[in-house]
């Protein structure tokens, strides 16, 4: 029941995500590492993956397809650490020292949580022991 409910809440803002990701990608862009190659590309493709990882999550057709987004949704996760590194620094060498540390380090202490969220939700993890071995 409590990993049903999670599911909806973390495909909820995973749907959210993604939607502001196409409709406003100027933020997201902005805070797009210079190492990554189009960032543009980069964003709308991010956008889409959270989309369709929160779709992947609540349907009830599949389990290993929710599995999947599951781990798609982790891998994402991991992923944006990067961007998320960057707009701390960006927010802090800003005069008024932008968000703060008060909003920049819970975000990436919370980092670690979402990806195992998606795990868990996803059905990823724990793994389930295989009877009759």
């Amino acid at each position: 029941m409590i990993r049903a409910a999670l599911r909806v809440l973390l495909a909820a803002f995973y749907l959210i995500a993604g939607v502001l990701h196409l409709v406003f990608p100027h933020p997201f862009i902005a805070i797009t590492p210079r190492f990554v190659p189009a960032p543009e590309v980069v964003v709308w493709a991010t956008g889409l993956a959270e989309i369709l990882g929160a779709i992947g999550l609540v349907q009830p057709l599949s389990r290993r397809l929710r599995q999947a987004a599951g781990w798609g949704l982790a891998a994402y996760a991991l992923c944006v650490w990067p961007a998320n590194v960057n707009h701390m620094l960006i927010d802090l060498a800003r005069p008024s020292g932008g968000l703060g540390l008060a909003y920049h380090v819970p975000r990436l202490l919370a980092q670690p949580l979402l990806i195992a969220l998606a795990l868990w939700v996803g059905e990823c993890w724990p793994p389930r022991r295989r009877s009759g071995a």
